[in-house]
């Protein structure tokens, strides 16, 4: 896999950028315009979210939290769950173990 990461639109207001990745871990910078969503879905891969700039309002399996620049969320393995940015924001996204279906995209 190349270094030359290129950034994709995910959903309307919400681009991506899918980092290279190590063996069981990887990393994707998100990028939401206030307002934006990132729809709900579940996944088998346990999610560590890192706020970079921002707030964003998570919902997981049905409870709501705001999470600001420099605060962090831990989504299980299998959670339901979704975002919306409250301010123009960013995300940097950690999974384990590698989620394919997003590799398959870079």
């Amino acid at each position: 896999m190349t270094n030359e990461i290129q950034w994709e639109n995910a959903e309307p207001g919400v681009k991506r950028k899918i980092f290279a990745p190590g063996e069981q871990l990887m990393m994707m910078e998100v990028h939401f315009e206030e307002g934006a969503e990132g729809y709900e879905h579940s996944h088998p891969h346990e999610q560590m979210s890192y706020c970079l700039r921002g707030r964003i309002e998570f919902t997981v399996d049905g409870q709501k939290m705001v999470v600001a620049a420099g605060e962090t969320i831990v989504i299980p393995s299998g959670a339901k769950h979704g975002a919306l940015a409250l301010e123009p924001s960013a995300l940097l996204d950690t999974f384990t173990p590698l989620r394919l279906d997003l590799l398959k995209r870079v």
